[in-house]
């Protein structure tokens, strides 16, 4: 009697559990059984630079670039979107691909500081170190000076051309430079283990 009475109060607590509390009404089921489509038209969606740039910080390379090339499909292909990927394509290893896309966002708007100084170091670890020298001397005179960054990279650079005998270890990191809103980021290269 006993284990047939818990049966019966657990099946009325179940009962008492399942039914709605406060006279809520429950709206029907829709007779579409997929996830409703995205709304394109609104303007909720989170800037795909943005989070590009907080991936790169958080050292999330390819998931970047991914979501800078998002950005490029929303925005087009801006300088700020090519130095982005070309910076995504310097931190995984593709300095070809790098450098293309470094040039062209240079190319396309010559004043842009982050774009040369990321060159220059997409250049030196090429080991072009002449041409990364002159475009660290530009990216440091567009930017009057105001980063350590870039006046160490044009160091750094100098110092190569004038120890070009015989090859050394590279015991440098070179640092790259994002722009966000107005303001330069510096981003550290990760130490070689």
């Amino acid at each position: 009697m006993t284990l047939k009475l818990t049966a019966q109060l657990i099946a009325i607590l179940l009962l008492t559990a399942c039914q709605l509390t406060g006279g809520e009404d429950v709206p029907p089921l829709p007779e579409d059984p997929y996830a409703p489509s995205v709304d394109l038209s609104s303007d909720t969606g989170v800037d795909g630079l943005i989070v590009g740039h907080r991936l790169m910080a958080a050292g999330e390379y390819e998931l970047a670039l991914k979501s800078y090339y998002r950005a490029a499909a929303e925005n087009g292909v801006t300088p700020d979107v090519l130095s982005a990927v070309g910076s995504a394509n310097l931190r995984l290893g593709r300095l070809g691909q790098a450098e293309k896309l470094l040039r062209k966002a240079v190319k396309e708007n010559p004043d842009f500081v982050p774009a040369w100084n990321n060159l220059g170091v997409t250049l030196m670890e090429q080991g072009n170190f002449g041409e990364a020298k002159e475009v660290f001397r530009r990216a440091y005179a567009l930017d009057s000076g105001e980063s350590d960054a870039i006046r160490e990279n044009f160091r750094i650079s100098a110092e190569k051309i004038d120890s070009q005998g015989y090859a050394t270890s590279n015991n440098n990191e070179f640092a790259l430079v994002r722009r966000g809103s107005n303001e330069f980021l510096i981003l550290q290269t990760p130490e070689a283990t």
